[in-house]
């Protein structure tokens, strides 16, 4: 449609509908409520906004400019090149799943090999080409336990981040859905198991645990969590770090019905916090009742290879009724990254990669207990981040370490009291001892200013 300019037409369009001025479009509307003038300063070129913004993306600084121990789920990881070069091509470039999957064979058959991976990671039988991110795939898998089992209570650890805690509760509060909080251990960082016991009822349609934990804490009874739930007749959904899966046992090796995680690790930047990949896997039996889209392999009238959208569950494509979820599209470019960094990675590598973390991990933690009035929190094992409480404010140790190059852990008393002076520190395979030594070093200094 060729765009036409009303301009030179503007007078003959009012006296055609009986106006002399456009003002007298609006008279419905209250004088009260008319804002006179927008209160925002004189408009800038395309040149002086493109400066202005340099000099507000100068206050920036990566991750090997400031050295970044930040916990709670979002680091820094290594980005092969290769992973960048095929997501920029521009047949590749999308991050949406097209509908005329017919003209997008490429893409799709991407995004087969994206869910034959996580499935295999997760140890399940299916996977779908991914959701927002690993927090919606916690209140995604609620509302799934409670669509097979037809109970309404879902039961979720403490020691799951606070963030997907709250979503958890938004997401299933239409549904009338009962979120319950189970307690963690205070020694070990896991699973109060007995506490959870007493929890689990007729009523609970799944038990959620993440392993590792939001304290970075592996859940080593697992078994126990996923006898509980099956003895209850609901569903086990497990939330796993995929790095992690290198090195342990997949979910679905000890009982996991549905599994989830954040895959932003796998291939993507940080991105300052986004965007993210959801993933979300589950076993055969309840496919029909998963969100999101599933890529199907099939072939043409020809008897060729080809791929297809075999299952989508959203609104937009059946009946209201019947959709298992309201979400519109996923995180295609991001799923793209993820198998381009797998197939780059390998098994072998992808072990490397979590054993490195693993070590990585044990080496700052005991960089950090080795300084006076720094003492580990928990006692369990950990993957690639720990708590440590301190002598002093946390928070101010922070600001203090800013002024050696380095990014400390994150303050955990804001969302958990009974953890006063406690960081959550994490790491990955990028940071090297000399960099375990810098941070070591700048807490003996500002630890007791």
């Amino acid at each position: 449609m060729k765009f036409v300019p009303n301009a030179t037409i503007k007078d003959a369009i009012l006296q055609e509908i009986g106006q002399k001025h456009i003002d007298e479009l609006f008279v419905d509307i209250p004088e009260k409520l008319k804002v006179k003038k927008l209160d925002l300063s004189e408009g800038l070129s395309q040149q002086e906004v493109d400066r202005r913004l340099r000099c507000i993306a100068q206050k920036n600084l990566s991750c090997h400019e400031l050295l970044n121990f930040l916990g709670g789920g979002v680091k820094p990881h290594y980005l092969p090149p290769a992973v960048k070069a095929i997501t920029s091509r521009a047949e590749l470039y999308t991050a949406y799943t097209p509908y005329q999957s017919e003209a997008s064979q490429g893409f799709l058959q991407a995004m087969f090999e994206y869910q034959s991976m996580i499935a295999e990671l997760a140890g399940m039988d299916i996977a779908n080409a991914s959701l927002y991110d690993g927090a919606t795939a916690v209140g995604e898998a609620a509302l799934m336990s409670a669509r097979v089992t037809r109970k309404k209570t879902f039961i979720v650890a403490r020691n799951v981040s606070w963030e997907k805690r709250s979503i958890l509760k938004n997401y299933t509060k239409g549904a009338g859905m009962e979120i319950r909080e189970a307690p963690y251990d205070k020694k070990t960082g896991t699973i109060d198991i007995k506490h959870l016991k007493e929890l689990i009822d007729s009523t609970t349609a799944g038990i959620y645990c993440e392993n590792p934990n939001f304290f970075g804490v592996f859940e080593e009874q697992v078994h126990i969590l996923s006898e509980g739930a099956h003895d209850a007749e609901a569903l086990f959904v497990v939330g796993a770090d995929p790095l992690s899966l290198g090195v342990i046992k997949s979910p679905g090796e000890y009982g996991a019905d549905i599994v989830i995680g954040e895959g932003r690790s796998l291939g993507n930047p940080m991105d300052f916090g986004g965007s993210t990949l959801g993933i979300f896997a589950c076993k055969q039996d309840f496919l029909r009742q998963m969100p999101g889209r599933v890529i199907g392999m099939t072939k043409d009238i020809d008897g060729n290879r080809g791929f297809c959208m075999t299952l989508q569950t959203r609104e937009q494509h059946i009946r209201r009724g019947r959709a298992t979820s309201n979400i519109c599209t996923n995180e295609g470019l991001c799923a793209l990254a993820a198998v381009a960094y797998l197939s780059w990675l390998g098994g072998q590598g992808l072990e490397a990669i979590g054993r490195q973390n693993i070590e990585r991990g044990q080496t700052l933690l005991n960089a950090l207990t080795s300084i006076d009035g720094f003492t580990q929190r928990f006692s369990g094992t950990h993957f690639n981040e720990c708590v440590v409480q301190c002598s002093s404010d946390g928070k101010e140790i922070n600001k203090n370490l800013l002024q050696h190059g380095v990014h400390g852990g994150l303050p955990l008393n804001r969302w958990y009291p009974e953890l006063k002076n406690c960081l959550l520190f994490g790491i990955s395979e990028i940071y090297s001892n000399e960099d375990i030594d810098k941070l070591q070093h700048a807490l003996r200094e500002v630890a007791h200013v």
